[in-house]
Formats: structure tokens, sequence, C-alpha cells
């Protein structure tokens, strides 16, 4: 590859986690300026309506339904923050799940791995699908220390691989001040939410040249987070069908999918509910953002108000 086509790549690529970075926000230098983005803002709300507004209406379309609850996890259950070790579940969010679990089948589908999720959410009865849903396990009965049964796991064949770029790109990336490497499981994640934005290009470039290394492996992007995944046809939203013909409901017009998360890796299972035609996404996000979610909600305080209403 040319230099100048490497060079161009990671331009776009930092420019992408510009673009995608939630502090970015775009300057306004007239009145009419914040107008149109006012007007923007109406029309986006006018299409993705905040479910708390509307939830009577999601009530009546699940008369006579049953509700199967998806949930992210980071920006979600819980807050972003700077320590994604310490992106902690409250106590209170935790009961609402509880109490939500008590009523409807559940699951917890995130880009962490299941292990960590269960660590952090601690509770039973539930299922849990990390590492983007490539670590699928059924709920435990009432023993925190019973991990559940391994339901499905179609990367496994990666494991050895994704061990090994952990350790490569802990070493590659260990002179960028505030990149972290986080493993899991079936995927890794090179966290850059504490790195100044002068060091996004270089932390670009040692992923791209591991990927260059490493081409079964492939790159996507969250909220200030690069992700190297299996090259294989699986994400959230086959999770989420994998885990409604486990439950013997995939072909029942009696249920209604609810899947609530706040990244761009949730809008494929966004866009599985669209297609199937049955079920609705609620996206989280204050930003504007192109989404395949039918509502919207602010924050995870709202995504506790809400599932209370359930």
């Amino acid at each position: 590859m040319k230099i100048t086509d490497a060079a161009g790549k990671i331009e776009t690529l930092v420019d992408s986690l510009r673009d995608m970075s939630p502090t970015r926000v775009r300057s306004s230098s007239s009145d009419e300026h914040v107008s149109e983005n006012d007007d923007e803002r109406s029309s986006w709300i006018a299409r993705h309506p905040s479910a708390l507004d509307m939830f009577d209406k999601i009530m009546t379309d699940a008369e006579g339904k049953q509700i199967i609850m998806f949930l992210d996890y980071d920006g979600t259950l819980s807050l972003i923050t700077e320590d994604h070790d310490k992106a902690y579940i409250t106590d209170e969010m935790r009961e609402v799940v509880k109490e939500v679990a008590t009523y409807f089948k559940t699951a917890i589908i995130s880009g962490r791995s299941t292990d960590k999720v269960q660590s952090f959410v601690k509770l039973t009865g539930i299922h849990y699908a990390g590492s983007h849903g490539m670590d699928i396990k059924g709920p435990t009965n009432t023993d925190q220390s019973n991990q559940g049964e391994v339901m499905f796991q179609p990367a496994s064949d990666y494991l050895p691989m994704i061990d090994e770029v952990v350790n490569v790109l802990k070493e590659k990336t260990k002179f960028i001040p505030g990149a972290t490497v986080e493993h899991n499981k079936f995927c890794l994640t090179v966290h850059f939410r504490r790195v100044d934005e002068t060091g996004w290009a270089a932390l670009a470039e040692q992923v791209r040249l591991v990927l260059i290394d490493y081409p079964k492996l492939r790159l996507t992007q969250g909220r200030k987070v690069l992700e190297l995944r299996p090259s294989i046809k699986w994400d959230k939203g086959k999770a989420l069908e994998f885990l409604l013909k486990s439950l013997g409901i995939a072909e029942s017009k009696d249920v209604l999918p609810v899947y609530i998360g706040d990244d761009r890796t949730d809008e494929d299972a966004f866009k599985v509910l669209c297609e199937r035609g049955q079920g609705f996404g609620i996206v989280v996000s204050k930003t504007l953002k192109e989404t395949y979610a039918s509502y919207s909600l602010q924050d995870p305080s709202q995504v506790y108000i809400i599932s209370g209403k359930f």
C-alpha cells in the first residue's frame, strides 16, 4: 500500500472518530444556523419521538402481546465513564431491571465480555450476550456463582487469535497516553476516551497496522472506542434473532421485542426489528444521529424511568 493511501485512510478514520465523539458539538456562528439546528432536532424528534412521551401508545401496541426486553449495557444501563472498568450500574437501575425480568423475558446484549457484564449486573434469571452477541449464555437460577449455560459461541476458533492481538495492541499503544485495550473474549476494544485528540491519528495507525497482520479481524467503531472483531456475519441483531429462536417465539405474532441501546453497534438490532416489522428499538442519545430506532431516550436516567413503567 502506498504511504499516501495509508495516510488518507488514517485521516478518514480520525475524521470519523471526531464525528462520532459525543462531546463534539457543531459551532453556531449565526442565529440562522441555530434555527436550522432547531429545525433538524424537531424533524429528528418527529421521526424518533420520546419513548416516555409515547409510552401510552407503546402499551396500546403491546396489548395482548408478550414483551421481550433486550438491553445494551454501557450508555444504557450505566453511564459512560472515563474509566471503562468503573461503568457500574446503580443499585436502583439493577432493581428496576430485576423487576422487568420478573414479568418479561430479558436479555442484556453488550460489547463487553459476558463475564464482565455479569459481574456488573449481578442478576440471575436473565440471558447475557457478550462480545456483541458472540458469547450467549442462558439464565442462572439463584446462584450468582453459576455463570449460566453457554448457548452459542460462533467465533470460538478465534479465541487464540484474540488473545494474541490483545497483547500485540497493548504493546503497540502503551506509548499513547490514555489509550487502553480491553479484552472482551471474542473481540477487543481500544478505548481512547482519555486520549488527547492529537494522539488519535497515532492510535488509529497502530490499529491499522495490526489489522494488516490479522486480516481475519475487522474494525468497527463505537463511542470513543475502536473494536476488532472476527470477520464473521454476526452482530447484536443476529444475537437478538438467535435468542428469539431459542425462546421458541421467533415465528410468533403475539410477541413484542423491545431493544434499548445507545451505540452504533445497537443499530444492527434496531434494523432487525424494523425488517421484521415487529417490535421496535429505542435509541439512547442526546445528539442527533441516523438510526433505525422508532423511539428515543436521552440518557440512562430516562431508561430507568421507562423501565419502571413497564
